[in-house]
C-alpha cells in the first residue's frame, strides 16, 4: 500500500493526536472530513479524497455525510480483516 495511505489510515486512528481541530462534529466518533487530511499532507483537498476514496472502496475507513459533508474513520473490524490475512500469508 501506498505510504501516503497508510500515513492517512495511521492518523485516522488518533485524529486528534494527528490532525488539525475540526469544528462541530467529533473526529473519534464520526471522523474527519478530507480538508484536514489534506491539510496535514499539504496537498490540494482533491488530491486528500481520491486516497480516502481509495481507502474506503477497499473498506478500510467508512464514510458518514453530516451536514452535506463527508467524514472518514477507520473500520477497525476491517483493518484487523486485511492484517490476519496476511499473518497467514496470504
Amino acid at each position: 500500500m501506498h505510504g501516503t495511505r497508510l500515513d492517512i489510515l495511521e492518523w485516522l486512528g488518533d485524529p486528534v493526536a494527528h490532525l488539525p481541530p475540526q469544528r462541530r462534529v467529533d473526529p473519534v466518533a464520526h471522523g474527519v472530513h478530507a480538508g484536514l487530511v489534506a491539510a496535514r499532507l499539504g496537498v490540494p483537498r482533491r488530491v486528500a479524497e481520491a486516497h480516502l476514496g481509495l481507502l474506503t472502496a477497499l473498506g478500510l475507513v467508512r464514510t458518514r455525510r453530516i451536514r452535506g459533508r463527508t467524514y472518514y474513520r477507520r473500520d477497525e473490524v476491517r483493518i484487523a480483516e486485511v492484517a490476519r490475512m496476511f499473518e497467514k500469508g496470504w
